[in-house]
């Protein structure tokens, strides 16, 4: 094909496939029917390397990763309306794990996916840009495909305040994030209890942002009181936004701050003698 050509081919392949993933009741329907497309393998290298990859029976009965992918979509059309971006969280369940196509062995007579998450980033990105998607959704994308297992680890686990803040200050979208995982939740067997993790997110992110919003330690409040200077203001203030996340009152925060910067300030004047 001449370059004019693909380029029509691919922004008619891409219209198709937002008309299913934004507007279907079951978008697996548009992509079971494109599976059995001879230009399938060329357009979607990507899903098509996700048909007959197999995943653990313990945790995925519903059998191999496209099977699951096809689940995971159509589960997340019952929370398409309630996400801050659709199309970018459509496109998140469609490819949150195209990872395991480049991480998935065998150990022990176990299949393992380790990492999939991080390493399916790249496959992502290539797909995205493929289809001439913007920046924007790409950023959103990937983000949300980085993070998609943390929410139900999260929840399933009951793991601390801090550890959620952490995850919600990763997120671009925290909300659409909680229902990406809930999305993922829904679309294996056995399924797991995604309203009960929803409402423990959905608590855990009310508690977030009332941290986010209260006043809190800032890199000019420090340089005012004298306590900090250019070469250590980058790290005192990851500091500080440590401290904010395990949700320490700002006048504790403040004290701790003002103690490791003059600690960071000691050892580099140590380094230079």
């Amino acid at each position: 094909m001449d370059c004019l050509f693909w380029y029509i081919f691919m922004l008619l392949n891409k219209n198709n496939l937002e008309n299913a993933l934004l507007n279907d009741a079951k978008p697996s329907e548009f992509f079971e029917k494109l599976r059995f497309n001879d230009d399938f393998k060329v357009i979607y290298p990507e899903l098509f390397s996700l048909i007959g990859l197999h995943q653990n029976p313990k945790f995925h009965a519903e059998g191999d990763v496209w099977n699951h992918t096809m689940l995971v979509i159509d589960a997340a059309v019952s929370f398409r309306e309630k996400v801050s971006f659709p199309l970018g969280f459509m496109l998140s369940a469609l490819v949150h794990d195209f990872g395991k196509a480049v991480c998935t062995e065998e150990i022990n007579g176990v299949i393992h996916s380790y990492d999939h998450e991080s390493k399916g980033l790249p496959l992502i990105e290539d797909f995205l840009k493929r289809l001439h998607y913007s920046d924007d959704t790409i950023k959103y994308v990937l983000n949300m495909a980085l993070l998609h297992m943390k929410p139900n680890t999260i929840a399933v686990n009951n793991s601390s305040i801090k550890a959620s803040n952490r995850m919600f200050n990763e997120s671009i979208a925290p909300l659409d994030l909680i229902y990406l995982g809930a999305a993922d939740c829904l679309g294996q067997i056995p399924v797991g209890n995604a309203e009960k993790n929803i409402a423990f997110l959905k608590e855990r992110l009310e508690i977030y942002n009332k941290i986010m919003s209260r006043p809190y330690v800032t890199a000019e409040d420090l340089q005012a009181a004298g306590y900090i200077d250019s070469e250590i203001l980058s790290e005192t203030m990851e500091y500080a936004d440590k401290l904010r996340l395990s949700n320490v009152p700002i006048e504790s925060a403040q004290k701790q701050c003002i103690a490791y910067a003059r600690s960071l300030k000691k050892n580099l004047e140590k380094s230079l003698h």
